[in-house]
């Protein structure tokens, strides 16, 4: 696979003004398209198949396309958006969601943590998703699901809100991981999530969910911020990732997660 090396710092300014851009990945019949859309919005084409993973309509979702399959991780407003699943559905597109998600989206599947399901020509199996520090916002296990996708040979990991619980580690034969990162307080640091990374031992890796801030103010325009612990940037945090495995084969994918908000 050939990559382009470009500086953490000078592809996260980049991209803040870009629209949405697709990357590829190898597959058994062609390419997967991974188009990141917004904070943990993930679009996936693979041969006219395409799959939406929490998509969030806050900015339109410019460059999405109507949906084979939907899946979400958990009921909150930036993974189950109604308005964004109203968009993108299809009248047969199937939505396969966490039983917190019910209410919001009834005719939805709910799969529980560590069910398997065969749709749309894909595997996919819900992983648990939950906090091990303890704090506000809560994430219980068992309420929301990360996601393994397989198709064209290859296995997608959406991890969702999670630390790197053991249900997390014990994956195996991931090729592209999604991994949050700077999640409060003090949960998936720079640190953590590489030591996630090198536990699953991807291709490929995207870190997203990483700018609490901005999804704040993306509800709350006036919204102050809080910042990351020990007072570093959102863009040294993506270079602390960076260079924790800058010694691996893994390579790191920074995606255009955060356009500007209108």
């Amino acid at each position: 696979m050939t990559h382009l090396t470009v500086p953490i710092g000078f592809l996260f300014v980049c991209l803040l003004g870009s629209s949405a851009m697709a990357d590829t990945f190898p597959a058994d019949e062609g390419n997967i398209e991974i188009t990141p859309l917004i904070h943990s919005s993930v679009q996936l084409e693979y041969r006219g198949t395409v799959v939406q993973i929490d998509p969030w309509n806050r900015l339109g979702l410019e460059g999405a396309k109507p949906a084979d399959l939907i899946l979400l991780t958990d009921d909150v407003g930036h993974h189950l958006d109604v308005e964004a699943i109203a968009r993108l559905r299809k009248p047969d597109t199937q939505i396969i969601m966490a039983a917190n998600g019910r209410d919001q989206v009834p005719d939805g599947i709910v799969m529980a943590n560590g069910d398997t399901l065969e749709i749309a020509g894909m595997t996919i199996e819900a992983i648990p998703a939950y906090d091990i520090i303890p704090g506000e916002p809560s994430h219980p296990r068992g309420e929301a699901n990360g996601y393994v996708v397989t198709l064209g040979g290859q296995r997608l990991f959406f991890a969702g809100v999670t630390e790197c619980v053991p249900e997390v580690t014990e994956l195996t034969g991931i090729d592209v991981a999604f991994l949050a990162m700077n999640v409060p307080p003090n949960r998936m640091t720079p640190a953590a999530a590489a030591e996630c990374a090198r536990a699953l031992g991807p291709d490929a890796v995207y870190v997203y969910h990483y700018d609490q801030d901005y999804a704040r103010r993306a509800l709350n325009p006036g919204y102050e911020g809080s910042g990351l612990p020990g007072g570093i940037t959102v863009d040294e945090s993506l270079r602390q990732f960076a260079d924790a495995l800058s010694d691996t084969a893994i390579e790191v994918r920074t995606g255009a997660w955060y356009p500007p908000l209108k």
